[in-house]
């Protein structure tokens, strides 16, 4: 019991300093070590205890991320009405997500291969190529790319926009909105049922 207690406040630590890490890097890409150690509340050999350097908590909190995005469509997915509806859902719901990591995202994928950002998502692509699979059958997405190739494409179009937006190329007044409406046209859906879509989800989260 000991060993397990010891397990878990260890793991509680490591969580502890992912959250107030990624609410630093957040506020201030070029926050070291001991600036998260300090606002952790931690010592800095603790910090160092579970991550070795900068780059690999910054991969913790890819790890987090990635974890969470897998999470978020599954939830989407669940009890929606068709695989429209499901895949805005997600959209929105993985949206929230990326924005709130959106500049340690654009800090990893400098400092990591493209792979290594694709590798963390396989789960998500994985349900996401499922609900492209699902649409598709029921004649409500296209099949003009292979699923698997298409989730790949949004997987790169959420990001695309998300670095939009630290570029200050783009802003709105309700973005995740918009992603879904872009997901949408993007998989074949009409825009006039992307919009009606859209709409139904934005009535529902206001």
């Amino acid at each position: 019991m000991g060993e397990q207690r010891r397990a878990g406040r260890a793991e509680t630590n490591r969580r502890h300093i992912l959250t107030v890490a990624a609410q630093e890097l957040s506020r201030d890409p070029d926050a070291s070590m001991d600036d998260i150690a300090r606002a952790a509340g931690v010592v800095r050999r603790t910090v160092y205890g579970h991550f070795p350097g900068r780059e690999a908590l910054i991969e913790g909190i890819l790890d987090e991320a990635a974890r969470e995005v897998a999470d978020a469509l599954r939830s989407g997915s669940e009890d929606a009405a068709s695989p429209i509806e499901a895949l805005v859902r997600s959209t929105v719901a993985m949206w929230a997500i990326g924005d709130r990591y959106r500049l340690l995202i654009a800090l990893a994928r400098r400092g990591l291969t493209g792979a290594g950002i694709r590798d963390r998502l396989s789960p998500a692509r994985d349900r996401l190529t499922g609900l492209l699979r699902e649409g598709a059958a029921h004649g409500q997405f296209s099949t003009h790319l292979p699923a698997d190739v298409l989730a790949l494409a949004l997987e790169s179009l959420v990001l695309g926009l998300l670095q939009a937006v630290n570029d200050g190329l783009w802003q709105s007044d309700e973005p995740a909105l918009d992603v879904a409406r872009a997901c949408l046209i993007a998989v074949g859906v009409p825009a006039a049922d992307a919009d009606t879509a859209v709409a139904a989800a934005g009535a529902v989260t206001a």
